[in-house]
């Protein structure tokens, strides 16, 4: 076509065919646009819903019952003030570890077998209440957010990974446990933050190499050796061949002792991992363990409860 005294000539019907198609298309995204938006309108009006964290009316429609101004309120931990290992606040006097980084005292007493923790958040406000409506009332699409901010953490982990991405694996429930729950949330956002990987990243998640081989009790109350002993032998590396000679990126929910992930990394090094890293969406500080561990046991008791219930 040839612009002529601020018109448009058209050099041929099929040129005029193609542009009113064009003008067609886009008259009718518009309108499936103002449709979609009046549709969602007019069903939050007629059945309308509630936030399920704070309770207040939702605008629209959404698979996930939660509000924007919720979501938004979830915040990243700050950098500093935390073990260079496992992540935990530091408290008092600063500790230096061996490699002259910050180190708790646990992990100065007993080094973890992973290499380093690393969380979005803080497991507290709507970030847990985030991971109890996928964990506890069954809300998968809660997933997805909470796999937005995995995939953050391993992004930020990814720097210090040798050549090659690592093997991700997630950690596991027992049998009986994922039966009853329906589902591994651990593995839900793991797929959710594999679907957000950067291009050239080659995340390869591996469910099936680690199995919880036996149930284990509350870490409520337990001393840190305690904890430790209540974890041994608790799981398996069922596909050795695919993590010998290869860095292992653990990935869970949220991070509570440690004492777990660093069982899960001990056997995966015994089974040939080189290194061991974790990454959790949440991880509890020491003010926040002994009403995350007690909520935590209250919210599983309230879910078994339910499962009775319902059969």
């Amino acid at each position: 076509m040839l612009p002529v005294c601020g018109r448009v000539v058209f050099s041929s019907s099929e040129d005029l065919t193609r542009a009113t198609r064009a003008k067609v298309v886009e008259g009718e995204n518009g309108f499936v646009s103002w449709v979609k938006a009046a549709a969602e309108s007019l069903l939050a009006t007629l059945f309308p819903s509630d936030c399920r964290l704070c309770g207040s009316p939702l605008a629209r429609i959404s698979r996930l019952p939660v509000c924007e101004d919720c979501l938004f309120r979830v915040r990243p931990l700050q950098g500093g003030g935390t073990c260079a290992i496992c992540g935990e606040r530091l408290t008092g006097s600063v500790n230096v570890m061996d490699q002259g980084e910050p180190g708790c005292a646990l992990c100065r007493q007993v080094e973890p077998s992973f290499a380093k923790a690393a969380a979005y958040g803080s497991y507290e406000g709507g970030l847990r209440d985030l991971i109890h409506l996928l964990k506890y009332e069954h809300v998968r699409p809660a997933a997805g957010v909470l796999g937005r901010m995995l995939a953050e953490v391993v992004e930020k982990l990814a720097a210090a990974f040798a050549k090659g991405d690592p093997v991700l694996v997630p950690i596991p429930l027992h049998a009986s446990k994922q039966r009853q729950r329906g589902f591994s949330q651990s593995e839900l956002i793991a797929r959710a933050a594999l679907k957000l990987k950067p291009v050239g990243r080659e995340w390869l998640l591996r469910p099936e190499i680690l199995e919880r081989c036996r149930p284990t009790a509350s870490q409520i109350g337990l001393t840190p050796h305690q904890q430790r002993e209540n974890v041994r032998g608790a799981f398996a590396v069922r596909r050795a061949a695919e993590v010998e000679n290869r860095e292992v990126l653990l990935v869970d929910d949220v991070l509570t002792t440690g004492t777990t992930a660093s069982e899960c990394a001990r056997v995966l090094r015994r089974a040939g991992a080189t290194r061991v890293w974790v990454a959790t969406v949440a991880r509890t500080m020491k003010a926040e363990a002994t009403c995350a561990l007690i909520k935590q046991d209250s919210d599983e008791m309230e879910e078994r409860m339910a499962m009775a219930a319902n059969g």
